[in-house]
């Protein structure tokens, strides 16, 4: 039987999954002319890094959800001693809800560069990749952890997707995004 927490986390999986890909697939089908300034001036060199970062990201978020979801017991979990299960749908809202926003402002700078848009941008991505780093710590926390080899595989799902999200996105692309003029 699966507990209010986890529908309610399956709930969030669903909704904030269908903004994210519908925000991507939206902007990216109406904008085919200006889709490319995505990628601001990152350089030619990294983008198969990034390319593989965001695959390996995405297999990180099915095992990391896997275990949150199939391996966590959400009656007795606790992270940290004092919070509950119910920590994991904060977390998961503070990746999924800024990550629909991003698409939507980043074209929107393109056709209203101001210093606002790129602080909210910027701000989105970071939201992103601080519930990354938060779900790491949750994840390796969490009593009881149930099977090892479930918890190290979330772990290691859980860190490509914070270098994806928290490094990448958060700080690697900004440095190369052009500030608006």
């Amino acid at each position: 039987m699966m507990t209010t927490e986890k529908r309610t986390l399956v709930l969030i999986n669903l909704l904030g999954g269908l903004a994210v890909l519908g925000s991507y697939a939206y902007y990216l089908a109406a904008n085919p002319m200006t889709r490319s300034n995505l990628w601001g001036n990152v350089p030619d060199a990294l983008r198969p890094a990034y390319t593989a970062s965001m695959l390996l990201a995405a297999a990180g978020y099915f095992a990391f959800s896997y275990y949150v979801l199939f391996r966590i017991d959400a009656r007795e979990a606790r992270i940290g001693g004092a919070y509950r299960y119910r920590v994991f749908l904060w977390i998961y809202a503070g990746i999924l809800a800024p990550s629909a926003l991003w698409m939507p402002l980043t074209f929107r700078m393109f056709d209203e560069p101001g210093w606002g848009l790129w602080i909210a941008t910027r701000g989105v991505l970071g939201l992103v990749g601080i519930s990354s780093l938060a779900l790491i710590g949750a994840i390796a926390a969490v009593r009881p952890a149930g099977p090892a080899w479930a918890r190290a595989l979330a772990l290691l799902g859980a860190l490509a997707f914070a270098v994806q999200t928290a490094l990448l996105d958060a700080l690697v692309w900004p440095h190369y995004f052009p500030f608006p003029s």
